[in-house]
């Protein structure tokens, strides 16, 4: 068993798209639009078989982000080594998203920093 995809609503479909392309070589697929219902979508392909749908509705709500809540909390990102993942924090950063946590070492051992995606999704970049 595996997990197929994870789905994500965005207010700013294209932002999206292009921050996953963009930092993660993500491969998007050709924009999928529904005009009976106005819901437009692109899945992003990443290495292996992971995927990531980001989905927009014109009547879409920002959402409140809370650190601590209940459902799913964030996405993370294996690169492979402490130095890609201080090279890409840095890079995002660079480019105005917003840094959450730091580059450490966590108690359960992973090297990680923490940025937001342009939804304010928190985005672990780990070894």
């Amino acid at each position: 068993m595996k997990i197929e995809h994870i789905a994500v609503y965005s207010a700013q479909l294209e932002e999206m798209k292009e921050f996953y392309v963009r930092y993660f070589a993500g491969v998007p697929n050709n924009k999928y639009h529904n005009p009976r219902t106005g819901m437009s979508s692109y899945f992003i392909q990443f290495s292996g078989e992971t995927r990531l749908e980001i989905m927009s509705l014109p009547e879409l709500a920002p959402a409140v982000q809370e650190v601590y809540r209940v459902g799913l909390t964030h996405l993370a990102f294996s690169l492979g080594s402490k130095e890609e993942v201080d090279r890409l924090t840095a890079l995002i950063t660079g480019d105005g998203y917003e840094l959450l946590s730091a580059a450490r070492t966590t108690g359960d051992g992973y090297y990680e920093s923490c940025v937001a995606d342009p939804d304010g999704n928190r985005i672990e970049l780990t070894v």
